[in-house]
């Protein structure tokens, strides 16, 4: 069904994209002052119908999130806070498994700065976004804001943002245009990248469900925390003393539906803490940030060795005390501190499962922590509330022991395991390929490989009690874990492990992005002509022009130029279900020299290679800005993925139809025989 959708898609694509400039986003600015020595800077924007520009909080790996450049901020001013953004959407982006935010329609940024040079008279801003439709385009505009003269008061210099957005698409940002007009034209859209887009589910935004999906995932660690040692033996102890020691047994009733509400205040307090204090913006960039990344990953290991029986992580015990001495005082009061001393005694086994939901809900905005916090504290207080007024339940617990200890040692896996996805993040961001799919998925293998032999009890921690047979839940749960860690084992071939399809790193982000064990990787690098590598599908690829057109004279082989992007969607869309089928795959083998340009690249040309375009007037300063200019200048288009068969001397072979783009597999198989046929 997948395919045939992407068919009718493909074959519904206008076929006039590929020749002309796109520019699907018009802007306007102003400048307002807000008080002695502050300006806010706005961006409106008209986004044509049916188009999406990518917000500056779309999550790596994916398409590539907008960056606000301040040109000559050193020394003239500070920025206050990140740039703020209008309403945006969300939809899940099944090729990069991310969850996608872009504004349709309209858009605006404002961003607040703070004057330090009485000298000011402009303020130079450059725009980096990427705007799709059944194509999607790069963008770079540049702004100049004029200061009043009369408004350049000077202020005290501030600190810089300590939250900067480090994401995949800062990485990949190519920078285009140089010039300095308020309002860009449309000779400005040299068009750094081209990345088609995967098509969006035509609904509402999915923020309520992933809120949703908070507080699930919340409620759930929340029950999984009051099976731990720290928690668990609370429950009959605190229900026994509210019974006893009310005049009645409503009044018992009532003081532990209090206690309940207590936890539930304290937690959410906690979670509108977190929220007030760093603000939507800097929660929202948390998760693109490295250092962020980097830091929890250290942190998330430090708990899981906590919870593997390695050190106690506790708070001072002088709190507890002063809460106790609180709590003593009986009435409401005292059981809010006795709900705080609950909190304070369980953190060893409380705070890391706390941490981990906090800066997980955190990107979804201001509210995400808050009903984090909600869904955790309130499956953490229920069972306070009904067994006060179903008190006969306690009887139906089971006792404390080993299998307390078990549970804290689970999670201390889960923990372990959970580390490494921050650290991934970091890797992505960085694009340093230290750990790529394999190397991940490595990882978990042997971190849930030792967790089942745990549950087997073929290891013991320092913690763990005499285990002289397992119980039939502990061998469920170990069967359950080794068929999971079974399950991971294909992935370092290529599988795509759908389930877990939102933690690894993706595909691409590979030593072997078709899997070691792909039967049609039949070169190995000994093999490979000097410049090439092993594209997709095992197919021979040059990622650059002179090397491939070398080789192409060589062997005496027409020349398919594919330009292409490294974020760019629907160019894995065609690799994917196009260039596999099998129709295509043996041209592309056998029959063709492939020269795939990547518009994104970021290396720095050397500075005798860096000029000017004299198409576009825009400074040429990477690999990514020479294949752009490349393209605008011989094929006046700015979109990817586009393909173009030539001969040995550049010339097209298709002269009826020089280019294409992102179509079916029929279109695009007679597409290559016509052009071929003509060599």
């Amino acid at each position: 069904m997948k395919k045939l959708v992407f068919i009718l898609t493909a074959f519904l694509v206008f076929t006039n994209v590929n020749s002309q400039i796109l520019d699907p986003v018009k802007w306007t600015t102003k400048i307002e002052q807000k008080s002695e020595g502050v300006f806010v800077l706005t961006f409106n924007a008209v986004i044509e119908k049916d188009w999406h520009m990518y917000s500056q909080f779309t999550p790596d790996g994916g398409p590539l999130a907008m960056e606000v450049v301040f040109k000559n901020q050193k020394g003239n001013f500070n920025l206050i806070g990140k740039a703020k953004e209008s309403k945006t959407k969300t939809a899940y982006n099944d090729i990069f498994e991310v969850d996608e935010t872009f504004f349709e329609g309209k858009a605006q940024i404002k961003q607040e700065i703070k004057l330090t040079n009485s000298k000011l008279n402009k303020v130079e801003v450059e725009l980096n976004y990427q705007v799709c439709k059944e194509v999607c385009i790069n963008q770079s505009k540049k702004f100049t804001f004029q200061i009043p003269a009369a408004k350049t008061a000077v202020v005290a210099p501030i600190k810089k943002d300590s939250i900067k957005d480090s994401s995949v698409a800062n990485e990949k940002r190519v920078d285009t245009i140089k010039t300095d007009s308020v309002v860009p034209s449309l000779g400005e859209s040299n068009v750094a990248e081209a990345v088609e887009k995967v098509t969006l589910p035509e609904s509402v935004p999915n923020a309520p469900r992933s809120l949703w999906s908070v507080f699930l995932v919340a409620f759930l660690f929340g029950f999984t925390a009051l099976l731990t040692p720290c928690v668990f033996p609370m429950i009959p102890m605190t229900v026994s003393f509210f019974t006893k020691q009310s005049k009645t047994k409503a009044a018992g009733i009532r003081n532990a539906v209090i206690y309940g509400i207590s936890i539930i205040v304290i937690y959410v307090s906690l979670g509108f803490l977190v929220s007030w204090i760093f603000g939507a913006d800097a929660l929202n960039a948390l998760s693109t940030n490295v250092w962020f990344n980097i830091g929890f990953f250290i942190l998330l290991v430090i708990f899981a060795a906590s919870f593997l029986g390695a050190f106690e992580i506790m708070l001072p015990n002088s709190w507890a005390n002063k809460v106790d001495n609180q709590a003593d005082k009986g009435g409401i009061v005292g059981i809010l501190f006795m709900a705080l001393a609950l909190a304070i005694v369980s953190f060893s086994c409380t705070g890391p499962i706390v941490g981990s939901l906090l800066v997980e809900a955190a990107t979804n905005g201001v509210i995400g922590p808050i009903v984090g916090m909600f869904g955790f504290s309130l499956a953490l207080a229920l069972p306070f509330m009904l067994f006060a007024l179903f008190p006969g339940w306690l009887n139906s617990l089971p006792k404390s022991g080993g299998w307390l200890n078990t549970v804290k040692v689970f999670l201390g896996f889960l923990e372990l395991a959970l580390a490494f996805k921050f650290l991934s993040n970091a890797d992505l961001v960085l694009q340093l390929h230290l750990l790529e799919r394999e190397v991940f998925l490595a990882i978990w293998i042997a971190i849930f490989g030792t967790l089942a032999l745990y549950l087997f009890g073929k290891i013991t921690l320092p913690h763990d009690s005499p285990l002289t047979h397992i119980s039939v839940g502990r061998l469920g749960m170990g069967l359950l874990v080794l068929t999971f860690t079974i399950y991971l084992i294909p992935g370092l071939w290529g599988a795509p492990l759908k389930i877990i399809s939102a933690f690894p790193p993706p595909m691409q982000y590979s030593e072997s992005p078709m899997g070691l064990g792909d039967s049609n990787v039949s070169n190995t690098k000994m093999d490979l002509p000097d410049g090439a590598k092993i594209g997709p599908h095992g197919i021979v690829v040059f990622e650059d022009y002179q090397s491939g057109l070398a080789y192409a004279r060589k062997v005496n082989k027409p020349i398919m130029l594919d330009f292409t992007g490294y974020a760019c969607v629907n160019c894995r869309k065609m690799e994917n279900n196009v260039w596999s089928d099998a129709s295509v795959l043996p041209i592309l083998n056998n029959e063709i020299v492939l020269i795939s340009l990547y518009v994104d690249d970021k290396r720095e040309l050397p500075k005798a290679q860096q000029f000017i375009s004299p198409t576009t007037g825009s400074e040429i300063e990477t690999i990514g800005d020479k294949w752009t200019d490349f393209m605008i200048s011989k094929y006046k288009t700015n979109t990817q993925p586009l393909y173009v068969l030539t001969d040995l001397e550049g010339n097209s072979l298709n002269t009826a139809k020089p280019t294409i783009s992102y179509v079916g597999v029929k279109e695009y198989y007679n597409w290559l025989k016509a052009g071929i046929a003509k060599f």
